[in-house]
């Protein structure tokens, strides 16, 4: 699912925009989460940290975290990648759920150099989780970069981190493999080689198209110019609304998009069910521990009528915690909802009113564990 792309010479701005195509609607809302979280791997609980730096968040379904930036201008994405394997847990080892593994990044490093060492130095293993909407076996890659235009990509293939870092790394995609996408790239006109740029939704054509904009932009002459630069290189790897390929959660619709200024601290956030662009610049937010963790609603407020749009920092509402969910949780959650979900679907009702039920009970069964904890 979803493309990364990362301009990191808008005229002394590091820009990146990012694409989540995704099978179903994963109901995004955007946190504001303050320094001084503490926070745990949520597999086993022995690696356990407090969080240095406040950030800004997507969410899905108010679970985890699957893009962000921090108040250092660190900015992170997880993808789909079919091909990672990520081996056999072993709690020997320092171990992150695959639903705090973003965070992890967000909460303790300034820089991208900052992350992979610590990466190289401690090797962790990302373990998988249930879907808890039940549906597919989530498989991601994580791409970082930072205001300074440094860049890395995280992947675990046959069960051990494969790290690629650097700043010529302008763009991920999906599958294969980065390695393989960085040969392929190769052949295009304007790329190295002569064959004409390809069209299609395919993850390796996404990457070409994206590549190949991304190098041949005008200096823009101001953070509205380069954010909407931006926005058309996005759009123009988006995926169109379709009948999702059978096996392929990555083969389907783009549900939302993202444009983060590192440098100027901005964070853009574009939904294409919903038709408002809204943006948060995070100075204007108070990251500071104890301040309290807050929520922009994007499912309830921005909406096709009266819907917010602008810079939303003052719609940002307190709220009780971002609970992002434990491994165990996740396949609990999976279980009950894989459940309700023929019992609903046995029931004739619109499928905006299966998608509510089903968005509740997944927020019930939530609130249980964060009750509990």
């Amino acid at each position: 699912m979803c493309t990364r792309v990362m301009w990191p010479d808008a005229n002394g701005s590091v820009i990146v925009g990012r694409n989540m195509d995704f099978h179903q609607d994963l109901h995004t809302n955007l946190w504001k989460l303050p320094r001084g979280i503490k926070r745990d791997d949520r597999v086993t609980g022995k690696l356990e940290w407090t969080a240095k730096y406040g950030s800004v968040i997507a969410g899905v379904y108010d679970l985890l975290s699957t893009d962000g930036m921090n108040e250092r201008g660190l900015g992170g994405h997880i993808l789909w990648l079919a091909e990672s394997e990520y081996g056999t847990p072993d709690d020997s080892k320092p171990q992150l759920a695959m639903s705090v593994w973003l965070q992890y990044y967000l909460d303790n490093f300034e820089t991208v150099g900052e992350a992979v060492a610590w990466t190289e130095k401690n090797r962790p293993q990302i373990v998988p989780m249930a879907d808890p909407t039940g549906h597919s076996k989530p498989a991601l890659h994580l791409a970082i970069e930072d205001a300074g235009g440094d860049s890395a990509i995280f992947e675990y293939i046959d069960g051990e981190v494969r790290i690629h870092h650097s700043r010529d790394y302008l763009v991920m995609t999906n599958s294969p493999t980065y390695d393989q996408q960085l040969e392929l790239v190769t052949k295009y006109e304007g790329l190295g080689g002569e064959d004409p740029l390809p069209g299609t939704c395919l993850a390796s054509d996404r990457f070409a198209r994206a590549l190949y904009y991304v190098g041949v932009q005008p200096e823009p002459t101001s953070q509205l110019q380069a954010m909407a630069a931006m926005l058309s290189i996005i759009r123009n790897c988006a995926q169109p609304f379709r009948n999702p390929e059978p096996g392929k959660p990555d083969a389907s619709q783009t549900l939302w998009q993202v444009v983060l200024d590192l440098t100027n601290m901005r964070y853009l956030f574009e939904s294409t069910t919903r038709p408002n662009t809204v943006w948060v610049d995070l100075e204007n937010l108070d990251f500071a521990e104890g301040s309290g963790e807050a929520k922009l609603d994007l499912i309830g407020t921005l909406a096709l009528e009266g819907g917010i749009a602008g810079e939303v920092h003052k719609h940002f509402k307190k709220h009780h915690k971002f609970h992002i969910v434990s491994i165990e949780q996740a396949k609990l959650i999976g279980e009950v909802v894989a459940k309700a979900t023929t019992e609903i679907k046995s029931v004739t009702e619109p499928f905006e009113e299966q998608e509510q039920k089903l968005q509740e009970l997944i927020q019930n069964e939530l609130a249980s564990f964060v009750a509990a904890e």
